[in-house]
């Protein structure tokens, strides 16, 4: 920020996790790169930190002399204190559901399968056997240096590290921008709703998805030199949530319509333009030179299909609408905003609510799927605590004076609006330590109790570890997406792709063990619980032979068939 020459602003704090996740970003562009050339591995990975710390302590004496020249902002009543200790017990799950083993069903099904493989090979290879082989994964990497260094367990926390710095951004929005009992209650939304137990990426995205926006809102407020900077900082923030999943493209339009409004210098496009592409452009282009889509496979229907074709995308569209919901109920104070005195006193929540309002607007027109909204979460979050201030001081107000309708008067309403977030808080927090005690038996100290965790959570988790340790061949599962991190370092099949079960299944049982030998296949393994028709079929024993079973899952030899 400093070779920018973007000044430190009066919210030193905020810009404090602003610069942690531009490092993020930084570091992911780094892996980026040593993937590419395929020297990703342990050597590159401590390389990378080491000049991090270096570059740390090069500026650390300026930076400690920042943060003793400008408060925190402690709190300064009891009510703020109160709100405040509360927000932490909020945030005590978030401290205990990282430590957890993987899982949850994405994170198994190709986050950390493609981590670990990129971990392995060094390199970001195209992993065809994977659901999304060409989807652009840049936070992924940080999980594939994590797994270089250190365990499945790191990539959480990598995880929820994005989502405790979306939260202290919010926290110091709110209380720069209303008040700090609206703060208060945003953090507790917001940590409420967060994710912070997987290997997913959402929050990753959401973390610079924020951080864009918030240096589009600081461009807004400097002047015309300082203004170009955070210009630059937005687009690479917008670059590397882009290259990380591909929901992330639809802010595009809403970012390039608030800058077209003050800057039209081609110069400054064009550099943006850069910074944006930097750390995303690889997977567009590497996607659209190898299969002519560069959104593979969400553009299949513009560009063509290749891996997955019409049925796929069709029945993935399906599954996504058969899963759709209401935002949380906690987002709905949303709807108050507009007739509180903070929207009419605030350019910063007018702007805040524009971006919900886009958000709610194209994730209602294309999916309505929640977690493609989680990146609009930390704002809604924001937001939303504004509309439950005004409604509880409406509330209030109208309780004290008799009358039907609100009025935004009166001191002691205010006082008492305040006393009733406490106690909208205490009720997250006391939700949040029940939910802390629940989740703490998830943790896994031991080996032991790891393994104990997988095998109540992870169905087929022995049987993959069994074909793991004892290879077979290529390797073919049915009913076992959620556990493919813990099989071999590939494994076939799945609903969409080339090795869709539809192709398979549905085949006489000779002619299914004929194509899986003419495929290459040696082994086949069957959650029997899903699919309890695949094995009872009659002859099934001529063309497999059983290797291992456990709790409902099946591993079976395919035999020669003869032609």
């Amino acid at each position: 920020m400093k070779w920018l020459r973007v000044s430190f602003r009066s919210e030193m704090w905020l810009e404090a996790a602003m610069a942690t996740g531009i490092g993020l970003g930084l570091f992911i562009t780094a892996f980026q790169g040593l993937a590419i050339v395929g020297v990703l591995g342990t050597r590159s990975v401590l390389a990378c930190v080491l000049t991090g710390l270096l570059l740390t302590g090069v500026q650390a004496r300026d930076w400690l002399a920042e943060i003793r020249s400008q408060a925190l902002g402690s709190p300064t009543t009891w009510g703020e204190k109160c709100a405040l200790a509360l927000v932490v017990l909020v945030a005590m799950p978030t401290l205990v559901t990282p430590l957890a083993p993987p899982i949850a069903w994405d994170e198994l099904m190709y986050h950390l399968p493609y981590a670990r493989q990129v971990a392995q090979d060094g390199h970001a290879g195209i992993y065809e056997w994977l659901r999304y082989p060409w989807f652009p994964y840049n936070y992924d990497l940080l999980y594939a240096a994590a797994l270089t260094v250190y365990d499945d367990v790191f990539t959480h926390l990598l995880h929820a590290l994005a989502g405790w710095l979306s939260v202290w951004m919010i926290y110091r929005l709110g209380t720069q921008y209303a008040n700090r009992y609206v703060a208060c209650l945003a953090a507790a939304i917001w940590l409420k709703q967060g994710d912070y137990g997987t290997a997913y990426i959402d929050m990753g995205v959401t973390l610079f998805i924020l951080s864009a926006f918030i240096a589009l809102w600081w461009w807004r407020e400097a002047d015309a030199k300082e203004g170009a900077s955070w210009l630059v900082l937005a687009a690479f923030l917008l670059g590397i949530a882009a290259g990380s999943k591909y929901q992330a493209l639809i802010f595009l339009p809403l970012a390039s319509v608030v800058v077209l409004r003050r800057e039209r210098r081609l110069r400054i496009w064009a550099l943006m333009l850069a910074c944006f592409a930097l750390p995303c452009i690889y997977w567009y282009v590497r996607n659209a030179i190898q299969t002519g889509d560069p959104f593979n496979p969400l553009g299949g229907r513009i560009f063509g299909f290749t891996n997955w074709n019409l049925a796929d995308y069709r029945a993935q569209i399906a599954d996504v609408h058969a899963n759709a919901q209401l935002p949380s109920s906690w987002f709905w104070a949303v709807l108050i905003v507009p007739f509180s005195p903070m929207w009419r006193n605030s350019a910063a929540v007018r702007a805040a609510v524009v971006f919900c309002g886009y958000a709610l607007f194209v994730w209602t027109l294309t999916s309505r799927y929640p977690r493609y909204l989680i990146t609009a979460y930390p704002l809604l979050a924001l937001v939303a605590a504004i509309g439950w201030y005004q409604l509880i001081v409406w509330a209030v107000t109208a309780v004290r004076s008799k009358l039907p309708r609100p009025v935004f008067v009166s001191d002691l309403s205010v006082l008492r609006g305040r006393q009733a977030i406490v106690a909208l808080i205490m009720f997250l927090s006391v939700v949040s330590i029940l939910s802390s005690v629940r989740k703490s038996a998830l943790v896994s100290a031991t080996p032991g109790s790891r393994e104990a965790v997988l095998r109540e959570r992870v169905p087929g988790y022995e049987v993959m570890t069994w074909l793991r340790e004892n290879p077979s061949g290529p390797l073919y599962q049915v009913g076992l997406d959620n556990a493919i991190y813990f099989a071999p370092d590939r494994v076939w099949g799945d609903g969409f792709g080339p090795w869709r079960h539809g192709d398979f299944l549905t085949l006489p049982v000779i002619d299914m063990a004929r194509k899986l030998r003419a495929q290459n296949f040696g082994a086949i393994v069957i959650n029997t619980v899903v699919h309890p028709d695949i094995d009872t079929q009659p002859n099934f024993d001529l063309y497999f032979s059983l290797l291992y079973q456990k709790a409902g899952v099946r591993a079976y030899r395919i035999l020669e068939v003869a032609p």
